[in-house]
C-alpha cells in the first residue's frame, strides 16, 4: 500500500463520498480504483473517432447536430470526417443520421 496526497474540489469530494457509500460501503480506495479501472477500459476502446470536419453548404433547412440551432438553406455547416481510432468517446459504428455542426460546435468538439 502507498499513501497518496492530492487535492480535489468540493464537487469531486461529494461524488467520491456518495459513490463510496452507495457501492463500496464507504471504502474510498475501492471507489477510486473502480473509477480508474473504468477509465482505463473506456479510454482504450477502438472505434470511429472524429478526425476533422469539412464545410458543407446546406441544401435545405437543418439544425446543428450538437446545439440544435436551426440553419437555413445555403448556410455553411461542418460535416464530421470519421476515422478508425482509439479514445474515450469512440463510436462503435459511424452514425447513420445526417450530422452537421455549426462552426462554433465543430470548433469546440474538434479542439476538446
Amino acid at each position: 500500500m502507498k499513501r497518496l496526497n492530492f487535492t480535489v474540489d468540493e464537487a469531486t469530494l461529494v461524488l467520491l463520498n456518495e459513490l463510496s457509500e452507495r457501492y463500496y460501503k464507504g471504502n474510498k480506495s475501492k471507489t477510486v480504483r473502480a473509477a480508474l479501472e473504468s477509465l482505463a477500459a473506456h479510454s482504450g476502446h477502438m472505434g470511429w473517432i472524429i478526425r476533422g470536419y469539412v464545410p458543407v453548404e446546406t441544401d435545405e433547412d437543418t439544425s446543428c447536430h450538437t446545439c440544435q440551432t436551426p440553419h437555413q438553406k445555403g448556410d455553411i455547416l461542418f460535416r464530421p470526417v470519421f476515422e478508425r481510432g482509439r479514445g474515450p468517446d469512440v463510436f462503435t459504428q459511424i452514425p447513420s443520421e445526417s450530422w452537421m455542426d455549426c462552426p462554433d460546435c465543430a470548433e469546440q468538439l474538434f479542439e476538446g
